[in-house]
């Protein structure tokens, strides 16, 4: 069950020509982080993810088609970026997996020392 999927930091209209359709007003700048998942945790990393897309003709705009005007928006918007800082979260089955091996642990600890006797 690993899955990796970036939810949205920011959404913001710039007011650069698209590249494909030359449409002003037309651009969106997306900022995405990843968030991967597993079985026992969840972890958002540091990876971030930039896409601009145009609403008029729907197309994504890559990179090595950028502009020097739309790379300038682009680190404009980057340095305002409030990322979500790195972390992790341990699901319920983590946690009763951990309580379960502690609890083994100590009776095997007690059984050894014979403080606990069958």
């Amino acid at each position: 069950m690993n899955s990796s999927r970036f939810f949205t930091l920011k959404e913001a209209r710039i007011g650069n020509n698209c590249p494909e359709c030359y449409s002003n007003d037309s651009l969106e700048l997306i900022f995405k982080q990843k968030l991967k998942e597993t079985a026992f945790s969840k972890a958002i990393t540091e990876e971030t993810v930039c896409e601009i897309r145009c609403l008029n003709c729907e197309e994504q705009i890559f990179p090595i088609q950028w502009t020097n005007d739309i790379e300038r928006v682009v680190d404009y918007h980057k340095r305002g970026l409030n990322k979500k800082p790195k972390s992790i979260k341990l699901k319920p089955m983590t946690w009763a997996l951990i309580a379960f091996s502690l609890v083994l642990l100590i009776v095997v600890i007690l059984f050894a020392t014979g403080v606990i006797s069958v």
